[in-house]
C-alpha cells in the first residue's frame, strides 16, 4: 500500500514493520531526490537516505500508538534526512578520509528518476553547492522537497520569518550564480 498520511499512519499503528515498507515506498524518490540535492553526490545520496530511514526506524520503535497517529511522516523524514545529512558533515570533518582504496564501479542498470534533476542541470547542481549551508538547505527543503514553510522552519530549527528569509536569500544568490554572464547583448 502507498498512499496518503492518514493511511501510512493507520499503517504504522496496526503493525509497525510492513507500515514502514509503505513508508520507504511512498518517500523514497522524495528523500533520495532531496539528499540529491544536499550531497550533490549519487553514492553519497544513496547512503544518506538509506541512514535516514534507518534512523527513523529506529526512533520510530520508541513511538506509541498516539504519537504514531499524530506523525506527519512528509516533514519528518524530510527533518530526519536533514538532520542526518548535518551529523555526516559533523562526522567527515573529525576523521580522515581513506584514499588510496580502490573501489570497483558499480554496474548502473540505467537513469534514476530522482538522479535526472541533477544530471540535467549540473549547473544548478553547482549553484546549489555554492550557498550557504543553511540557505542551500532551505531552498532545497522548500523547492525540491516541497515542504511548506513551517515545515522549513521545522527541520531547520528556526522560525518561520527565518526559514522565510534564508529561501528568499537562497534563490536570491541562485538567480545571481545562475545569470548569463554577459547580459548586454539581447
Amino acid at each position: 500500500m502507498t498512499g496518503t498520511a492518514t493511511d501510512l499512519r493507520a499503517a504504522l499503528v496496526a503493525d509497525l514493520d510492513l507500515g514502514f515498507a509503505d513508508v520507504v515506498r511512498t518517500y523514497q524518490g522524495l528523500l533520495l531526490g532531496t539528499a540529491l540535492r544536499l550531497t550533490g553526490d549519487r553514492p553519497a545520496a544513496e547512503d544518506l537516505t538509506a541512514e535516514a530511514f534507518l534512523r527513523a526506524f529506529r526512533a520510530l520503535r520508541d513511538y506509541d500508538a498516539a504519537r504514531l497517529a499524530a506523525l506527519e511522516p512528509r516533514g519528518w523524514l524530510v527533518t530526519v534526512l536533514l538532520n542526518e545529512h548535518r551529523n555526516t558533515i559533523r562526522t567527515a570533518t573529525r576523521r580522515p578520509a581513506l584514499t588510496g582504496v580502490p573501489v570497483p564501479d558499480r554496474a548502473a542498470p540505467g537513469p534514476d528518476p530522482a538522479d535526472v534533476a541533477t544530471r540535467a542541470d549540473p549547473e544548478l547542481a553547482a549553484a546549489l553547492a555554492a550557498l550557504p549551508a543553511v540557505q542551500r538547505d532551505a531552498v532545497v527543503l522548500r523547492h525540491v522537497a516541497d515542504l511548506d514553510v513551517p515545515a522549513v522552519a521545522a527541520a531547520l530549527g528556526v522560525g518561520e520569518g527565518t526559514a522565510r528569509s534564508h529561501v528568499s536569500r537562497g534563490l536570491a544568490r541562485l538567480r545571481t550564480l545562475l545569470a548569463p554572464a554577459d547580459r548586454s547583448t539581447p
